[in-house]
């Protein structure tokens, strides 16, 4: 039989526990932090600001192409991500032109794509 990662024992560490309950954020940084991972859940979310990532800014029908689906589909995403406040967008006449938040959003996704190799 392999070994399992349970406790063999019922044992309460309350020293290690208060610690780790010191050390959490307050709850509303804690829904905002699972929400912005909620957002880069989606592997086309997740196109798109590698894109954005690499290019540094790009117009919603250069990432509806690069994504291979329609404008309608990366408005959609693209709001998702705006509402995670992981891109910004400028206007020039009746185009919109996106780019990252800013460094915090290039360092997540550069943390998730190093990880992800480790794995694959």
């Amino acid at each position: 039989m392999g070994s399992r990662a349970v406790c063999g024992v019922y044992e309460i560490h309350p020293e290690r526990v208060e610690a780790a309950r010191a050390a959490l954020p307050r709850e509303a940084v804690l829904r905002e932090a699972a929400s912005l991972l909620k957002a880069l859940s989606d592997p086309t979310r997740m196109r798109l600001l590698l894109a954005l990532k690499e290019a540094g800014e790009l117009c919603v029908c250069d990432l509806a192409l690069l994504a291979g689906v329609s404008v309608s589909a990366v408005s959609h995403q693209l709001r998702l991500l705006r509402q995670a406040r992981l891109v910004a967008f400028r206007k020039e006449g009746k185009q919109a032109y996106y780019r990252l938040a800013d460094e915090h959003v290039a360092h997540l996704l550069r943390g998730a794509l190093e990880h992800a190799e480790e794995i694959a």
